[in-house]
């Protein structure tokens, strides 16, 4: 709410604010950016850029806490269960962790709303992103890594307001490697500004892929065997961490070149994408659609020229595959 100081008004028009700011593009550029207005449920939410840094610090300092319990299973005892498959684990600090998460989130900020992997997969349905803040949070990525003391694993949680992603925070506690981005304010390691690679050539190239997908049942294995083929050979090397949003925010330091995959979840990328795009890099959706953190097909790349590159390779592949299969029948 805006008040006036002057002739007893108690309230003056934002357009008016706007016409007596100076500077009048950059300044109603900046407003523009430091509120997000939207319409749900009947009534008008509305995070200011100061909610939005309130929101970062105390998830920040939450998750940082939660490091400590992460840490505590990583060398402990821990109880593990499958999801459906073999391959597909949880443990009981997966349960713990996010349960902290959640918790703390929910008494702080009552009306934000909650996706998280492990709350979702007690239900049927698949979660749905309003426009309410709302948290997507992975208490342990690369959970297989974590259980076996491989420190290729993190805590990854994000915030979205009106759908769009507004806050990301990927922290290793292994490691003490702390990714942060608020939108429109950088990314950092550790506090300190981190930039995608310089590099645009595909040749040149350091390729992360998780090739754990191939164990899923499908019909389309061929067309994933065919992409790592592909980006094999025409890259410099591929590597495979076994956690997609430690890949994400590699690929944001500049360690990594260029992480792709399809079968993600929104907790494995909704943080990673935000510090990518922060860092300057690119995502993109590997088939020409507008990118969907719900439903993420990522091509996540240092810059565009790159990504546009591996899209058209992936093309070109899965379009040759398909042709093969057509010459079988």
């Amino acid at each position: 709410m805006w008040t006036s100081r002057s002739s007893g008004a108690n309230l003056i028009s934002t357009s008016l604010i706007l016409k007596k700011i100076r500077g009048s593009r950059h300044a109603v550029r900046a407003f523009n950016r430091s509120v997000v207005l939207s319409k749900a449920s009947g009534s008008a939410i509305m995070s200011s850029e100061l909610d939005i840094r309130n929101y970062f610090e105390f998830a920040k300092e939450l998750i940082l806490k939660a490091g400590e319990i992460f840490k505590c299973g990583f060398e402990g005892e821990k109880i593990v269960e499958t999801k459906g498959h073999e391959w597909d684990l949880v443990t009981d600090y997966d349960k713990k962790i996010e349960d902290i998460l959640v918790k703390s989130l929910k008494e702080k900020f009552p009306d934000h709303e909650f996706i998280g992997e492990e709350t979702t997969a007690s239900v049927k349905n698949a979660p749905v992103l309003t426009d309410k803040p709302t948290w997507l949070i992975d208490p342990i990525d690369g959970t297989i890594n974590y259980i076996n003391t491989n420190p290729n694993t993190c805590i990854s949680v994000a915030l979205a307001v009106c759908k769009k992603i507004v806050v990301g925070i990927i922290y290793n506690p292994i490691t003490s490697e702390l990714y942060t981005a608020i939108k429109g304010h950088g990314a950092f390691l550790n506090d300190k500004p981190i930039k995608t690679s310089h590099n645009t050539e595909l040749r040149k190239s350091l390729i992360e892929l998780e090739l754990f997908s191939l164990r899923i049942p499908s019909k389309n294995r061929d067309i994933r065997w065919g992409r790592f083929e592909a980006l094999l050979n025409a890259s410099q090397g591929v590597r495979f961490l076994g956690s997609a949003a430690l890949a994400l925010a590699y690929v944001a330091r500049g360690a990594i070149d260029c992480f792709q995959m399809d079968h993600l979840q929104p907790w494995d990328v909704a943080a990673g994408v935000l510090i990518i795009c922060e860092a300057g890099g690119t995502v993109i959706d590997t088939k020409d659609e507008e990118y969907n953190v719900m439903k993420p097909k990522t091509i996540a790349a240092a810059n565009e020229t790159l990504a546009v590159e591996i899209k058209q390779l992936i093309t070109d592949t899965d379009l040759r595959i398909m042709r093969k299969r057509l010459t079988r029948t």
